[in-house]
């Protein structure tokens, strides 16, 4: 069984390459690997070394850290029922949102952020 720490780096290193449009292949081209090792790290199943994630965490231009970025190991599990995934990185929809996000100038993006606030305060 993977280690929670592991899938987390594994989701964090997934969620970067997928908002830096990185596919699978160019990462595991620059740190110099096959694509398969990429995903067995991206799914927790293979533990990432402390070098290799130094060259990808250079690879996807982050430092090291932010792969532990959000990390809680006592964090409760999220609700049954409640809207809110319990791992927004592993939602695609929620990163491809993200991902819309920011290619919105940031003046309009504000007033989307805005707008979204206001909605869930409704709802």
């Amino acid at each position: 069984m993977a280690h929670a720490v592991d899938v987390h780096v594994g989701k964090r290193i997934r969620h970067r390459r997928w908002m830096n449009g990185t596919t699978q292949q160019q990462l595991a081209d620059a740190v110099g690997i096959k694509f398969q090792q990429i995903q067995k790290y991206e799914t927790g199943m293979n533990r990432v070394s402390a070098s290799r994630l130094w060259d990808i965490a250079h690879a996807l231009d982050v430092p090291v850290t932010f792969f532990f970025e959000g990390f809680d190991q006592d964090q409760p599990a999220a609700e049954s029922g409640s809207a809110m995934p319990t791992d927004i990185l592993a939602d695609k929809e929620a990163l491809e949102l993200l991902r819309s996000y920011y290619a919105i100038p940031e003046n309009q993006r504000r007033r989307l952020f805005d707008l979204a606030r206001v909605l869930s305060e409704v709802a």
